[in-house]
């Protein structure tokens, strides 16, 4: 008899809801294990090539932590217009939108393929404690 790799099938798929609080998490940890929740590596379902993960709620976002000297990295973007390079420090995105921050962070842990844009929209970020979507019933989840 010969064994076969498990592929998940799209009505097999069940989402769990996830509920993680940052306060004075490291950044890096942090986004470690929400990209392995998003990507449902916790699960023994798990398919690389299908989306098999859970929505992550993250609270506290302004709170999460830095190490070292990471804050003071110049972060640049361009904006594809000439003379368009946009140069920002951790800290002044994380005072002016943690959110995006973390969420940043997050999107560079998963794979990139066409598979993270998907994942992405799985992840909620508030800078507070609380959340909107308490009917969902999410779980608590501890990094």
């Amino acid at each position: 008899m010969v064994q076969r790799t498990y592929t998940a099938k799209r009505d097999e798929i069940t989402r769990s809801w996830w509920v993680i609080d940052a306060q004075g998490k490291p950044a890096g940890r942090l986004a470690a294990q929400v990209a392995r929740l998003l990507q449902g590596k916790h699960k023994p379902t798990y398919t690389p090539h299908m989306d098999t993960g859970d929505h992550v709620i993250i609270l506290n976002a302004d709170k999460a932590i830095f190490t070292g000297n990471k804050l003071e990295e110049v972060i640049y973007h361009h904006t594809m217009h000439p003379g368009g390079l946009r140069a920002y420090t951790r800290r002044k995105m994380m005072e002016e939108k943690p959110e995006k921050m973390i969420r940043r962070v997050v999107s560079r842990m998963l794979p990139k393929n066409k598979l993270r844009a998907r994942m992405l929209k799985r992840l909620r970020i508030f800078s507070g404690a609380e959340h909107p979507h308490l009917a969902q019933k999410p779980q608590p989840y501890e990094v």
